[in-house]
């Protein structure tokens, strides 16, 4: 009972404590963590080769009261209408192309059905530095175009949209935010185009279908946390084992006693022992007991 009482000392308790608690947060917090980025990848990744089989609906179909019908991200809708360039906005500290800088349109869209939508018509490079270029206006008058549906990216606090270059300049695309700004009710999300189509300018490149690394790390989380109360047992089984070695009796000798025993033995061995009657004595000691056989010996031979 003592050997075990000893466990509850502050140094077992605080290692004890540190590793139920590295435990619970690899199983209920950095576990699921990568685990559900991984599933919404999965998702999206779903999403996107289902718009890619899909032909194009009306946007009716995949809008509701204002907002998109849930799973309709990536999806292709035809909507007809005007755009409003007075109310356009661009999207600063963009990058295209593997890290070229880059500006993206924003463009409010007054459908015929009387809903307003925010279009991203795509992004425009900087001429000189990063400075915003020209920006090419959209066509007039009514167009019907072919954009995907896109959930909004929403407004970090601080990043509020500011007048620069005498143009509006964001950092996300938030229509909420940006309706705000404007005075213009629009619908949720945006409508992102393609090149080709009216109004258009660089295209946005699809993302690839990557599921990413999150799967193995949400792993690597679920089995640290089963290494680590398993490597806790181990030490306290291993400390608890040389604890009671030393309550049965002594200690395990070290190696280094072992081997001067060992020596001792093997000396004692070749001298016959300590205190032994050897009939031959030492070795190198001089004549023996039988030194008279010798002497017989030496008689037969002539000597």
């Amino acid at each position: 009972m003592r050997t075990i009482r000893g466990f509850l000392r502050p140094g077992w308790l605080l290692l004890a404590v540190v590793v139920v608690g590295f435990a619970v947060a690899c199983f209920w917090v950095l576990a699921p963590w990568q685990l559900g980025k991984n599933s919404n990848t999965e998702h999206q990744n779903d999403l996107l080769r289902k718009a890619e089989t899909t032909q194009p609906v009306a946007i009716a179909a995949l809008y509701a009261d204002g907002q998109p019908v849930k799973d309709s991200d990536w999806r292709k809708v035809l909507v007809t209408g005007t755009y409003l360039p007075d109310k356009q906005a661009v999207v600063r500290l963009r990058h295209v192309d593997e890290g070229s800088p880059a500006y993206e349109v924003l463009t409010p869209f007054a459908a015929t059905d009387g809903t307003t939508y925010l279009v991203n018509r795509g992004f425009v490079k900087p001429v000189q530095g990063t400075a915003l270029p020209p920006v090419p206006p959209p066509p007039a008058g009514e167009v019907t175009v072919e954009a995907r549906i896109r959930a909004a990216e929403g407004t970090s606090p601080g990043r509020e949209p500011v007048v620069d270059a005498g143009a509006l300049q964001v950092y996300s695309i938030d229509p909420v935010v940006l309706g705000d700004t404007v005075d213009l009710p629009l619908a949720g999300g945006y409508l992102q185009l393609d090149e080709d189509q009216p109004g258009g300018l660089g295209a946005m490149n699809l993302p690839q279908l990557d599921s990413g690394p999150y799967l193995s790390y949400g792993l690597q989380w679920i089995a640290f946390g089963v290494m680590a109360p398993l490597g806790l047992g181990y030490f306290a089984w291993s400390e608890y084992k040389q604890r009671r070695a030393a309550k049965d009796g002594a200690p395990p000798k070290k190696p280094r006693e072992r081997g001067r025993e060992t020596r001792d033995a093997l000396a004692a061995s070749s001298t016959g022992g300590a205190g032994s009657d050897v009939r031959g004595g030492v070795i190198g000691s001089g004549p023996s007991a039988d030194q008279d056989g010798g002497d017989k010996l030496s008689d037969r031979y002539g000597r």
